[in-house]
């Protein structure tokens, strides 16, 4: 049985709002910065339903930035797991990346996709943990 509090804990906000993107729409343009400032330890997750097309494949990409307004890949040296491309064979799957960096901002974006009609549900959070001020409420 659990004995530590993990909701007073971690703060849950979200970079990729529910959604379907399709063709060459990508979730990039719709992915929001969060903020790490306060926390000491990150998480992606990334919240994947059903892919459509043919031979459709989406490409993740968890990025940072100092300002919430450029952002860039981050190092694999600063993650903990890997990236996925998401396509039929593996859809219907939560997918968790640790942030390692020194970034203030933090999102997943969707930079690539490809397939004939692709399309995918998807939903993206980031989890901040170990706060500077806890318990969060």
């Amino acid at each position: 049985m659990p004995s530590f509090d993990i909701k007073n804990n971690v703060d849950v906000a979200q970079t990729i709002v529910p959604q379907q993107i399709s063709g060459t729409v990508t979730g990039t343009s719709t992915a929001v910065g969060v903020d790490l400032q306060g926390y000491n330890s990150a998480m992606a997750v990334i919240n994947c339903g059903a892919a459509g097309g043919t031979a459709p494949s989406f490409t993740f990409q968890v990025e940072e930035s100092s300002d919430n307004s450029t952002f860039t890949a981050v190092a694999a040296t600063d993650l903990s797991g890997t990236e996925p491309s998401v396509g039929t064979a593996n859809d219907n799957a939560v997918y968790r990346i640790g942030y390692k960096g020194a970034e203030r901002y933090l999102r997943v974006a969707v930079p690539a996709t490809s397939g004939t009609a692709p399309t995918l549900f998807v939903a993206a959070t980031i989890e901040r943990g170990r706060p500077d001020d806890a318990p969060l409420s």
